[in-house]
This record gives structure tokens, sequence and C-alpha cells, in this order.
């Protein structure tokens, strides 16, 4: 029988004493505006990364040597967006206490604002680099200041964050992103308004990671809730990452919104392997690459 957990590791690999990195599957999207389907995406992760390679020729790791556990299932908060926060925090916090790599598999982008507030807690001085078409800065969004397309606006309130990968706001965000001066990095490959290096050079050494898949051109990531024109393709996204893990280091991440009914099976494999190129630059240094 295929162990059902990420990368179906031994138990080994697996057990919570072995693992450096633990996984939390959040499968979430009571907030979500445009099209829902991403409570489906941490089981589809799971599944597809049965597939991937352990080793990582990029990094010359076999990343399951970093011992990855992932726990079951946090379930909804049916109260409503701001308890699941809560919800989410805590479920986080559990596993900082015990000195890992917490990362989460959305689930809607909401899931970001208790992780963040949880390894705020944990790192006083995180930052936050976050990679979405979208801004995510409005105050609140029908009817509630914790849903999708708030998560950056709460994360701002609580650590300095640098925006990557936008290609659509409104004007309530772009008057905001002005007013404060957040680091935002347009995706535009034929711009000169702001640059990668611009957006890492902002962030502080304690670096935590969040990942809208729709940061992704829907040519390849079309599976998404809300999908937008245009987007990095795969080696764009993975060696901004690689330049992040380079100079700074992530302590956290997300990955959120797959939505997998919405494209191939190719969609979910994606996911996959960006959280095990995740779970390598954030530990790969630890195995001594």
């Amino acid at each position: 029988m295929v162990p059902h957990n990420f990368l179906a590791l031994p138990q080994e690999q697996s057990s919570l004493d072995a693992a450096q990195v633990v996984l939390i599957p959040v499968p979430y999207d009571s907030t979500t505006s445009f099209r829902s389907g991403s409570r489906e995406g941490p089981e589809a992760i799971i599944t597809a990364s049965y597939g991937l390679e352990d080793y990582d020729f990029e990094l010359e790791l076999d990343v399951s040597e970093i011992g990855i556990h992932t726990t079951g299932a946090l379930e909804p908060h049916m109260a409503g967006p701001g308890p699941m926060t809560e919800r989410v925090r805590d479920a986080v916090t559990t596993y900082l206490d015990t000195g890992r790599t917490v990362g989460l598999l959305g689930g809607e982008h909401s899931i970001t604002i208790g992780s963040v507030q949880a390894h705020v807690d944990a790192y006083p001085s995180l930052s936050v680099l976050y990679l979405d078409a979208h801004a995510d800065l409005r105050d609140e969004y029908m009817g509630t200041p914790f849903g999708h397309a708030s998560a950056a606006r709460r994360v701002y309130e609580c650590c300095p964050i640098s925006l990557a990968g936008v290609r659509s706001l409104c004007q309530e965000e772009h008057d905001f992103i002005r007013k404060n001066n957040v680091p935002v990095w347009y995706w535009d490959p034929n711009s000169q308004r702001s640059s990668p290096e611009g957006v890492l050079d902002s962030l502080s050494d304690t670096v935590y990671v969040s990942v809208d898949l729709d940061v992704l051109d829907p040519a390849l990531m079309p599976a998404v809730g809300t999908p937008e024109p245009g987007g990095m393709n795969w080696h764009q996204l993975v060696s901004l990452l690689g330049k992040l893990a380079e100079s700074r280091r992530i302590v956290g991440f997300d990955v959120c919104e797959l939505a997998p009914a919405d494209g191939p099976p190719a969609c979910s494999y994606t996911a996959a392997k960006l959280v095990y190129k995740l779970v390598a630059y954030a530990c790969g240094n630890r195995q001594g690459r």
C-alpha cells in the first residue's frame, strides 16, 4: 500500500520525530469569489507528489532525506473566515513550537493570514514574499476582512510584505501601495517599472513565502480560482525562489489556490513540484548541500 503522505514516504522519513518539515493540508475555500474548488487542492497535491523523483538534480539533494511529515487535513471552521484564521494560526504554532519548518497546502489564499501570524510570533524579524497575480490588499471584500482578497492586507498589518507577479489590482489597492510604499514587482517582462532584485532587496533575512498558483501563466496553470492572463513560467518562478534561498532564510511557506477540477492533472503535479522545491530551498542547506 502506498503511504498517503507527501512524496509517499515510509514511516522512517515521514514520522514527526524524523521530520524537519511539517506540511499541513488546509482544504478551505469559503471566501472564493469566482471559481470554487481549491478545497480539493491539498489532496490533489499529495496524490500527485507520488510521481515526483525524490532527488533534485539542481540542488544535488534527495529531498526525502530532509524528513517530511504530512498531518491530517485541518478541518474548516464553519463559523467563518475569522475563526478559521485562528484555527490555522493555532495549528501552525503547534508545530513551530517543536522547531519544525511548516508549510501549508491550500486551499484558498486566506489561509496565509493565520500562518503568517504564527510565524511572526516565532520569528519577530519576519518578512513575507507574496507571489500572486492579484494584490490581495483590499481592506475587506464581500463582507469579510479575512477573505482571499484581503490576505496581503492582513499580512501587511503584522510584518513587512513584498509582492511579486502582480498583474491585476483595484483602485483601492493601487492607492494603498502608493501611500504605503509597498514593494511590488509588477509582472511584465518588458517593463522597467520594477525588478525582482528590488523586491528581494526589500526583504529581511528571515522570509515566509506565500504562493498563489495564479502567479503562473494560465497556459501552464489553468486550475486556479481566479486565472489572470499572462504570468510567470515555471523557470521564472523557480529562479526567483532560488535567488531568495541563496540570500535569505526561508522559514515557512504556503502554496494556495489549486482547483484541480479546472485543469489537467499536470497542474496538480506542478503544484506538488513547487512544494517539493520550497521544502528543498527552506531546508536543503541543513542537509549540507
